[in-house]
């Protein structure tokens, strides 16, 4: 695994502690053979990141793909009666209901968001995103 300095810099970095306190790394370092190995390492430089790239990238799907499995899809047609997850100012203690409602789906706004009414036909102020939502069964 390449870190984010040689990435950039095409050799590891020797911090200053390294160089005062005469470290094994130090005490071997031999100017020809550095500069022979920086240079390889610079012809190498490219495939290392295109390789620190792809892991990235692998590492993004296997996120992507995890979360993706536990999103449950919820779709709501208009005039459907749902419950909304209550605010956390509205729960007086730990006991208080975690959904209020019911109330009724008047538009759905696309991308899973969903403009809401009360039941006597009073409007919600804002729209409500699926994740927030569920199915109300009288």
């Amino acid at each position: 695994m390449e870190i984010p300095f040689s990435l950039v810099y095409g050799s590891d970095a020797m911090i200053p502690v390294e160089i005062h306190e005469s470290s094994p790394r130090f005490l071997g370092f031999v100017a020809e053979e550095s500069n022979e190995e920086r240079r390889v390492n610079l012809d190498l430089i490219n495939e290392a990141r295109e390789e620190a790239k792809i892991k990235v990238e692998v590492v993004k799907r296997r996120v992507e793909r995890q979360y993706s499995s536990k999103v449950k899809l919820r779709q709501f047609q208009v005039d459907d009666l749902v419950m909304r997850k209550a605010h956390p100012y509205e729960l007086e203690n730990k006991l208080s209901p975690k959904w209020t409602g019911p109330f009724r789906v008047t538009k759905a706004k696309g991308n899973g968001s969903y403009k809401l009414e009360t039941l006597e036909g009073g409007p919600i102020p804002r729209s409500w995103n699926a994740a927030n939502l569920k199915f109300y069964f009288s």
